[in-house]
């Protein structure tokens, strides 16, 4: 069964350019990929800098995906938080989070969600987990031996559909390579460059799978809303999941 999933640093629906608060923008752009399921970094719920929104509902409403999970990662001293959510056409059936924050650096998290796919006569469950990573080369390696190690993914069996994405922070994209590959999971054919999303250089945001779960193809999202929508732009990732 195909699969579309879109991993997407939203910043906080504010333009990266003109620094407007448009999730108009957001939506647009993600309406026109048509995802399955949605990743999404830097979420907004009850910020005033995003008019009090929960982005999680505003997106979703508006994207007609109702499956939802969100966790805040930072609390905001004018009220509110942001964090990581995922959207989904497919039930959710649990979702937890898994904390990576080092001390003495900006909180970090795993959002961890169980959707449920039909494929063909049964219904498989799908481990998304979307992380964004911190901005220090040594605080992602770290992050991401932590979550390697971390239940329940350390006691899942190599055939399990997993889906491991989001943003990285990772400047030269090598970190995927030398970490997530030697657990078992395989990379992207390509490396899309998706920030700064209008002139895009680096590869920050990538996606993992492991198990019943191919990648058929990689690219990232260049459509004119998407380069004032946010400082990143989605990265649209089509896999193939098997039915058993």
């Amino acid at each position: 069964m195909r699969l579309r999933v879109l991993s997407y640093n939203i910043h906080k629906c504010i333009g990266g350019i003109d620094r407007r608060y448009q999730p108009q923008r957001v939506v647009a752009t993600i309406a026109h990929y048509a995802p399955d399921i949605v990743m999404l970094q830097e979420v907004d719920a009850g910020a005033r800098r995003s008019q009090g929104d929960h982005q999680y509902d505003l997106l979703g409403d508006a994207l007609g995906l109702r499956h939802r999970a969100w966790y805040p990662n930072v609390s905001l001293r004018s009220g509110g938080a942001y964090g990581n959510a995922v959207l989904s056409r497919f039930p959710c059936r649990a979702h937890a989070n898994i904390d990576l924050s080092l001390a003495g650096r900006k909180a970090r998290s795993v959002l961890h969600a169980e959707v449920r796919v039909r494929v063909g006569r049964r219904t498989r469950t799908v481990h998304v987990f979307n992380l964004h990573l911190g901005l220090r080369q040594e605080e992602r390696r770290r992050q991401l031996v932590r979550f390697l190690d971390s239940h329940p993914f350390a006691h899942m069996h190599a055939r399990t559909p997993v889906i491991v994405g989001g943003d990285f922070n990772d400047v030269y994209g090598t970190l995927g390579a030398r970490l997530l590959v030697p657990a078992g999971f395989r990379a992207m054919p390509t490396a899309p460059r998706t920030f700064p999303a209008y002139a895009p250089l680096r590869p920050l945001d990538a996606l993992f799978v492991r198990g019943d779960v191919q990648i058929r193809r990689a690219a990232r999202g260049q459509i004119a809303a998407a380069r004032r929508a946010s400082d990143h732009l989605p990265l649209v990732v089509d896999l193939e999941l098997a039915v058993s």
